[in-house]
């Protein structure tokens, strides 16, 4: 599992010039998964999520949770973070996991980042979607479950 953490200002995703999820203060997450990624990833990577230290303290360290500053997420689903450039000049998504699979565990990701109390907003998987954002910092994190044996 591979997740690209931005801290927004706000967020939003459109699809056909509806807005289908959008988000104040918080943090947008572009997520994609691949073969083997199992209820452990989902768990280990959403309690990273919601207690990553990306927000300032008093003293403009980054020193504060998602959680503590009362943020947002807005999740967007991204299959091309599983793509290979290393050959040719069309990238290979052989990595990603199947779209039944990948519907499954970012459902039930987003019901996990909800169990922390957190207000998740999220994209139409499979959709063409436009994501628009205000990036601030700019802070932008990738995150990747632990590697172990699939």
């Amino acid at each position: 599992m591979r997740v690209v953490v931005q801290r927004v200002r706000d967020a939003r995703v459109t699809v056909g010039g509806e807005t289908v999820g959008a988000i104040a203060h918080g943090l947008l997450l572009l997520v994609g998964f691949t073969h083997g990624d199992r209820e452990d990833d989902l768990a280990w990577m959403a309690e990273k999520v919601v207690h990553l230290r990306v927000f300032e303290d008093e003293a403009g360290k980054l020193n504060r949770s998602l959680l503590e500053v009362g943020g947002e997420i807005l999740s967007v689903s991204q299959f091309t973070l599983y793509g290979d450039c290393r050959k040719g000049r069309r990238p290979s998504f052989a990595a990603a996991a199947r779209p039944e699979e990948a519907r499954r565990l970012y459902e039930n990701f987003n019901e996990r980042l909800r169990a922390y109390g957190v207000r998740v907003e999220t994209g139409r998987f499979g959709a063409m979607m436009d994501v628009s954002f205000t990036n601030v910092g700019p802070v932008t994190l990738i995150l990747e479950s632990p590697a172990r044996e699939r």
